[in-house]
């Protein structure tokens, strides 16, 4: 045999040249550890038909059998791991992986022969990176492609800068794991710790439970070898020799290398001597083609079980066993062994400590949560809505029952139940608001998306539609100033609540058919597993959306928006309306206002929570349970209130202004009415004919008034007298027509003139005439003021019947007027018309 050892290239070649010119013929070559060395050799191996067995030397490139055909190797190669990492790919279940690679040939070898391995076993190499001096660059595109497990190939020195890097990089612990070369000598990060920028502490912290995968350097079996002896025994032996020389792990191939050749040789002898007994291995030259041949093929069938293991090769390479080893607490512990002959991969006892739970996943594995509205929550609001919805039926029970109560049927009873019906379809879309993915399929979904907008709309629209119909109602009563006879019944107010509602319907039906509702899902950014598991949570949100669901909403919202101001406006104008059983409008106006800042209130919050099922539906319902319970409650509350303690307070004869506000000055009207029913309207269209008969009478009284004027004035020399003396008597009885003719007519007062001018009476005389003897003229002073005092008692008396004043039969024209039954303050409603006039 020729064995040689040498690295140096010059050296290896002169010696092995050297035995083939001057030594004697050499069966075979025993030997190769260097690379350089060891291809040169092999190569040329072929022309001397000379068969190499190394039990040292792992390239890869010496597996090429075209160009290598007589090189063997009892030592596995370095490609000879890829298998042992498919197997442990396999086991863990891992089909993503990545490379990190030392440009080196030797590495990169190992690294090509890997990528063929797991191309065709549906495991994908996700990233492969590679680095010459600095791996930080190459481990963070590594992170950035969201590489889990790291298969590396590099030697000590760039091991130390990898892991360093990993730690800054915080690529270790639960959620990575490191498959790295296995051969480094003991304690190997000691002796590069110092040319690294990184602490001690973080270094091994980043190495924590690293995997190395490398041969397998004795048989941990304990069957006796083709020696006589067990692995254990032969070890026991090799270091009771060695002494305290170096030791190789390679010494248990090299032993087992020796038996090959034995066994090479003994298979050649036993073949020559079963074909050709004249020919002998002692007759091998390196020319003997034939010889040659047959050595290659009796080592290539050899097999046997040596201090390593089964020694079997196939194509020349040896099929070994490769342990797999982990660094656990600063030390390298064997976990595991994979066995080539057999393809088998055996872990110790599950001695693999990983960092987590689980092993690490090959990649981030995104589960898609739906977030869904919390049961309980459901359940909790479902429970509040149900006893709305009683509420609103109590309500409703209440309507009915006492319909025919005079201060129900003066609110409307049928607008309440209006009232009542939109609250209850309000408080019903709460339980679909509430049903999402978890309780119903895409499809249900998508169908509740329009229903319950459909729902809450219409629900919207009815309740107070009717309210503002009611009111408006008031409004057109009550700002009747010419008090025409107006009678506006409930058939139009429904009739109003339709309209609204078919603009409702006119803005739905377009939606659904120009741009229905359907079903979305929006992703939300990922989120560690709350368990601690190995994975990342991404919720989902379902919502109902369309493509313009923005012009939509300001559709709905304008038109919603402007019903309310409407409502607002016929509460402020019928404010001063001061009979509840009619007037609500400081009930919608407190409706309104709680409606209206709760909904922008719950818009802006709802808005604003979109990521927050729970907290988004939790608002939407408490929005639409406060307003429909605040509006039914302002609504039916006070009528419960006043019908079991004063039914009749509401409706009774009061007193009520109405004020408007067209001119700069204000110009008030009181009137008093004892309803707006129909009987009220029949009586006033009477009193406006009595009315129209009264001022006829007054006309006529006004003509002999004046005929009676113009006697008194027929004596010229008089008149002077006349009017100095009795200018107020005539001024009293002119101003009856100022009080008919006068436009403020509820400011004029009716005035007895006899009670304030009282007649003279007979036989009396008057300071102011002078002490001459009467003069018998019957023009004279003294007649004069006689005829007055007859006259004009007897006109007064004849004209206050007509107004409500003195009995035409009133026996005496002196008496006072108060004393007739019929001289009394004329009743309000009477007093109304005639001022009105």
């Amino acid at each position: 045999l020729f064995f040689f050892s040498q690295c140096d290239n010059a050296k290896g070649l002169k010696a092995f040249y050297d035995a083939i010119k001057y030594g004697p013929n050499h069966l075979m070559v025993f030997g190769g550890v260097c690379a350089t060395v060891t291809s040169i050799i092999a190569e040329s191996l072929k022309g001397w038909n000379l068969v190499q067995l190394s039990f040292a030397a792992t390239t890869p490139e010496l597996a090429d059998k075209k160009k290598y055909p007589y090189f063997f190797r009892t030592v596995p190669s370095d490609n000879a791991v890829n298998p042992a990492i498919l197997k442990l790919l396999k086991h863990y279940h891992w089909k993503r992986v990545g490379t990190l690679t030392q440009d080196v040939q030797r590495f990169s070898e190992v690294r090509n022969d890997l990528t063929g391995v797991l191309y065709g076993e549906d495991i994908e190499i996700s990233d492969t990176e590679s680095f010459s001096n600095d791996p930080c660059t190459s481990v963070k595109k590594l992170k950035g492609n969201d590489v889990r497990i790291i298969l590396g190939q590099f030697d000590e020195e760039m091991a130390v800068k990898v892991f360093c890097c990993a730690y800054d990089e915080e690529m270790y612990g639960s959620k990575y794991q490191w498959i790295i070369p296995g051969w480094y000598e003991n304690l190997w990060w000691e002796s590069w710790i110092n040319s690294s920028q990184c602490l001690s502490k973080n270094l091994l912290a980043a190495m924590e439970g690293y995997i190395g995968v490398d041969f397998e350097p004795l048989s941990s079996k304990t069957n006796k070898t083709i020696s006589g002896r067990t692995p254990q025994q032969y070890e026991k032996e090799y270091n009771a020799k060695r002494g305290d020389g170096q030791s190789s792990k390679f010494h248990g191939y090299a032993y087992d290398g020796i038996w090959v050749i034995a066994r090479t040789l003994q298979r050649a002898m036993n073949y020559l001597n079963s074909t050709n007994k004249n020919q002998k291995i002692e007759d091998f030259n390196y020319t003997n083609h034939k010889l040659g041949k047959i050595f290659l093929n009796a080592m290539n069938e050899t097999r046997f079980f040596g201090v390593t293991g089964e020694v079997v090769f196939r194509n020349g390479e040896r099929m070994g066993t490769i342990k797999f080893t982990q660094f656990q607490e600063q030390k390298e512990v064997k976990v595991g062994e994979y066995n080539a002959v057999d393809d088998k991969l055996v872990i110790i006892n599950n001695s693999i400590r990983f960092q987590g739970l689980e092993p690490p996943k090959d990649k981030t594995i995104i589960q898609e949560e739906l977030r869904k509205i919390s049961l309980p929550l459901y359940s909790i609001l479902s429970a509040l809505t149900i006893l709305g919805m009683i509420m609103a039926s109590a309500f409703l029970f209440f309507n009915i029952k006492n319909r025919n109560q005079k201060l129900i049927k003066m609110s409307s009873p049928y607008m309440n139940n209006l009232i009542i019906l939109g609250g209850m379809l309000s408080y019903a879309s709460i339980f679909l608001f509430g049903l999402d993915g978890s309780f119903v399929s895409e499809k249900t979904f998508e169908t509740l998306c329009t229903v319950r907008t459909w729902i809450l709309t219409v629900g919207y629209t009815t309740a107070f539609g009717a309210m503002f119909a009611k009111t408006w109602r008031v409004h057109a009563i009550f700002k009747n100033v010419k008090m025409k006879k107006k009678i506006i019944k409930d058939q139009k107010l429904l009739g109003i609540v339709g309209g609204m509602l078919l603009i409702d319907l006119c803005i739905l039906i377009c939606w659904q058919v120009v741009d229905p509702l359907r079903r979305t899902v929006e992703k939300y950014n990922m989120e560690p597993d709350p368990a601690g598991r190995d994975i990342s949570i991404r919720p989902i949100l379902e919502h109902c959306e369309n493509t313009h669901m923005t012009i939509w909403l300001g559709i709905v919202y304008a038109y919603k928006g402007l019903l309310m101001l409407f409502g607002c406006f016929l509460a402020w104008e019928t404010r001063n309306v001061s009979i509840p059983a009619l007037n609500d409008s400081k009930y919608i106006g407190m409706s309104v206002y709680n409606v209206g800042i709760m909904c922008i209130i719950g818009a802006a919050v709802s808005f604003l929570t979109r990521d927050q099922p729970n907290v988004q539906f939790c608002i939407v319902a408490l929005v639409i349970i406060f307003c429909s319970t605040i509006t039914l409650c302002l609504v039916f509350v006070p009528k419960l209130i006043t019908l079991r303690t004063n039914p009749d307070a509401a409706t009774q004869n009061r007193r009520f202004q109405f004020t408007q506000n067209q001119k700069k000055e204000d110009s008030k009207t009181s009137t008093s009415v004892t309803s707006v029913n129909q009987a009220s309207t029949s009586r006033l269209e009477g009193l406006q004919s009595e009315n129209h008969r009264l001022r006829m009478k007054i006309t006529e009284l006004d003509k002999d008034l004046e005929e009676v004027t113009m006697q008194l004035q027929d004596t010229p020399e008089k008149t002077t007298y006349i009017k100095q003396n009795h200018y107020q008597d005539l001024n009293d009885i002119l101003s009856i027509r100022n009080f008919t003719d006068g436009k403020d007519g509820e400011k004029a007062i009716l005035k007895n003139h006899l009670d304030q001018n009282p007649p003279a009476q007979w036989g009396s005389s008057d300071p102011s005439r002078t002490s001459k003897d009467p003069i018998e003229d019957i023009n004279s002073p003294e007649h004069i003021q006689r005829r007055l005092s007859l006259q004009l008692p007897i006109l007064h008396h004849a004209y206050l019947p007509s107004i409500g004043g003195v009995d035409a039969s009133c026996a005496s024209p002196c008496v006072s007027p108060s004393a007739s039954p019929r001289h009394r303050h004329v009743p309000p409603s009477f007093r109304v018309m005639v001022s009105g006039l």
